[in-house]
């Protein structure tokens, strides 16, 4: 269901081999024509140093053709650069393969302290840590990434942050993570990138509100990865409020995203499942799809139907989503559970069958889901079998909470009452002392 795929979206915000594994998966799920799948690889491997890859999907699109000479050519131009770098490099290389230096690597508190060392005994040049970059990003293109995050690592160790290869290098590790599924290491390497963007004055909002567009797309592939990603996404996206704002301004679509965490997130869900409903409202004019709209649907309108209907949407979305597929069964699960309990809260009595049918469901399978769920979600309900019905038990605030709950509502429209108080008579102080310096 090519309808909500977003590949060609975020396709914009990511480096073209990071979008290699997105293309992958869009041919295995057979969303699209093959041969306009291979077209679109070859097109991406033509800046790239990949040429026997390029070469291979050349033979499977055009299986009648010979590869072409400009192909041919270009494979000699890569191996006789890459041996050229290499040549360069290897007098680097057998320096950090040293004893001594590898101790010092270990010791060393910092890259200016570890610069100084190798200066001093053996001769290193600023123009070795260029030679190092110029190879790892070589290597890079050519696919090799466990190369390119070795000889980055070292780049961003001993150039300092203000230098400008030293951000390229950091994002040029992080991919290189990624691409090898290293996700700790990535992990650490995208808070670097974080950090660096977040302390870094670039010539302009509009660079840095890009650069943070590009590191919430590359952190999809790390937090759908790592074990701690779902809490980690709720944190940036909607906590974060540089993040939001980015999310908001550039690409609402990663929505769906942070939508499918909260959801799947059984720990924090109650919590955030509110701020989260109020962006969704916000942007449900620039963005919208089956997953949001579910939420929209439950929390919002409370149509039930709705929310029935776009469920099963959802479970084509993630069904064909990259990032969400290994989500699926968790995402059904948890959305089942957010219907019944919303569904409980507003009912007294609930047929079995009827419930059945929402949650797409048997009868006898829905009964035992219900039975787990009650005892679970904590909700004081009983089961009768021979009516098929849930029969829910009173809910009533209790008065002690009724009256701290208008307690907490007068003491915030008090302490407004104040402010705007205060401000007034500020205003007017100011005037008086203005007219009193005339």
């Amino acid at each position: 269901m090519a309808e909500f795929d977003l590949t060609t979206t975020l396709g914009q915000y990511l480096d073209r081999h990071l979008v290699f594994p997105l293309l992958e998966f869009l041919t295995v799920k057979g969303l699209y024509d093959e041969k306009e799948m291979l077209m679109g690889k070859l097109d991406l491997l033509s800046n790239t140093n990949m040429v026997d890859f390029a070469m291979d999907v050349h033979r499977n699109l055009y299986p009648d053709q010979s590869v072409p000479l400009v192909l041919k050519d270009k494979r000699q131009e890569v191996v006789a650069q890459l041996k050229n770098l290499q040549a360069k490099t290897d007098s680097i290389t057998e320096i950090f393969e040293k004893p001594e230096v590898q101790r010092q690597i270990q010791a060393s508190r910092d890259g200016r302290q570890l610069y100084d060392f190798l200066s001093k005994e053996y001769g290193f040049k600023h123009d070795m840590i260029n030679t190092l970059y110029d190879y790892a990003k070589f290597q890079y293109e050519c696919g090799n990434y466990s190369g390119a995050a070795e000889f980055l690592y070292f780049v961003r160790v001993l150039i300092p942050p203000n230098d400008r290869n030293f951000l390229n290098a950091c994002w040029g590790k992080l991919a290189s993570e990624i691409l090898m599924q290293n996700w700790e290491y990535a992990l650490e390497d995208l808070n670097k990138v974080k950090d660096l963007i977040d302390s870094n004055s670039f010539n302009s909002d509009l660079m840095t509100l890009q650069q943070r567009t590009w590191v919430i797309h590359w952190s999809l592939f790390v937090y759908f990865n790592h074990p701690k990603g779902r809490d980690l996404i709720i944190d940036q996206f909607l906590y974060t409020p540089t993040y939001l704002n980015a999310i908001q301004t550039t690409c609402p679509h990663v929505l769906r995203y942070l939508t499918t965490a909260v959801i799947t997130n059984k720990q924090r869900r109650r919590a955030v499942l509110k701020d989260l409903v109020k962006v969704i409202q916000q942007e449900s004019y620039t963005y919208k799809d089956p997953i949001t709209e579910f939420v929209q649907c439950l929390y919002v309108d409370f149509d039930f139907d709705g929310a029935q209907k776009k469920l099963r949407e959802c479970e084509t979305v993630l069904f064909n989503d990259f990032f969400l597929v290994a989500c699926l069964e968790d995402f059904i699960e948890n959305a089942r559970l957010l219907i019944f309990e919303t569904f409980c809260r507003i009912h007294e009595c609930i047929s079995i069958n009827m419930l059945a049918e929402k949650l797409n469901m048997s009868p006898d399978d829905a009964e035992k889901w219900i039975v787990n769920l009650i005892r679970n979600a904590r909700l004081d309900a009983k089961i009768d079998s021979k009516l098929g019905h849930v029969v829910m038990g009173t809910q009533a605030v209790s008065p002690y909470q009724q009256v701290i709950e208008k307690t907490k509502n007068l003491s915030f429209r008090s302490q407004m009452l104040a402010l705007n108080i205060d401000k007034k008579l500020g205003n007017r102080q100011d005037v008086s002392h203005f007219l009193n310096y005339l």
